[in-house]
């Protein structure tokens, strides 16, 4: 029993620590944005401005404009856009509009929005609009015909559609910012990509924008917390099974059996 108490003790100890290490890692992860806060937005892919994950930025514009910026996300990872567009004085405006945001990933292939507002039609008097898209989880890997997200640079696309011609070039201010949630290893898939989407992977041309690049660096693609599951449960198995020799090979040869038997 000695022997079964001490093995307990290890596995459980073990499996503490295993268990704990996700926390950990996501811990040293976090931190807080480095560099001040974007006060402008890009009119195109080429030229979107990059933002971190939990940073907010601002840019000066138009009614009519299209802004543009540029985010990283990571494999495990699922991502929200938040914008807020703060409108021209009502006296100035003739009519509704509709504000509308689209998140298009490495490939400038247009992502669905799992969940979230992002399109909305306001009133000529409402003094700003608010929108939301959230991405569905990152993957390491997808087949080539498949519409996955993949890991890489995201755009975040905001614009106004709709729109009375009377209404165009009014001033605006947008406000953006996009968070990050971990999926966990119940998402993870098998594979992972060569590079990740990103302008200028995979040449000798300089990728512009490297804010777009988280940092701690991309995943490999290979990790994931199911390999602390699955360990844990290596762990109690063994624990299981040297409980179970414990109390099923009995004290011995009684006493009083003679020795030739």
């Amino acid at each position: 029993m000695r022997t079964t108490r001490v093995w307990a003790r290890a596995a459980l100890l073990a499996t503490a620590a295993l268990l704990a290490f996700p926390g950990a890692a996501a811990a040293d992860g976090g931190g807080d944005d480095k560099g001040e806060a974007p006060t402008e937005a890009g009119t195109s892919f080429r030229t979107a401005t990059p933002i971190r994950p939990d940073q907010e930025a601002t840019a000066e514009a138009s009614t009519g404009d299209y802004l543009y910026w540029a985010f990283p996300v990571d494999t495990g990872q699922r991502a929200t856009v938040h914008a807020t567009v703060k409108l021209p004085d009502a006296a100035a405006r003739h009519a509704a509009s509709t504000w509308q945001v689209d998140v298009y990933d490495g490939l400038r292939r247009r992502q669905a929005c799992r969940l979230g507002t992002p399109k909305r039609t306001v009133a000529p008097d409402a003094g700003s609009v608010s929108l939301s898209c959230t991405l569905r989880t990152v993957r390491a890997w997808s087949e080539q015909w498949a519409n996955d997200p993949l890991p890489g640079t995201y755009y975040l696309r905001l614009t106004v559609t709709g729109l009375k011609a009377d209404d165009l070039g009014l001033p605006v201010r947008a406000e953006t910012k996009v968070t990050t949630t971990d999926a966990g290893g119940a998402q993870a898939v098998d594979g992972s990509l060569a590079e990740p989407l990103v302008p200028g992977a995979g040449s000798d041309r300089q990728r512009p924008a490297a804010a777009t690049e988280p940092e701690d660096g991309w995943a490999s693609g290979w990790w994931s917390s199911r390999w602390l599951w699955t360990a844990a449960g290596g762990i109690l198995a063994a624990l299981a099974g040297v409980g179970g020799y414990a109390l099923t090979r009995g004290s011995g040869r009684p006493a009083r059996v003679p020795q030739g038997l």
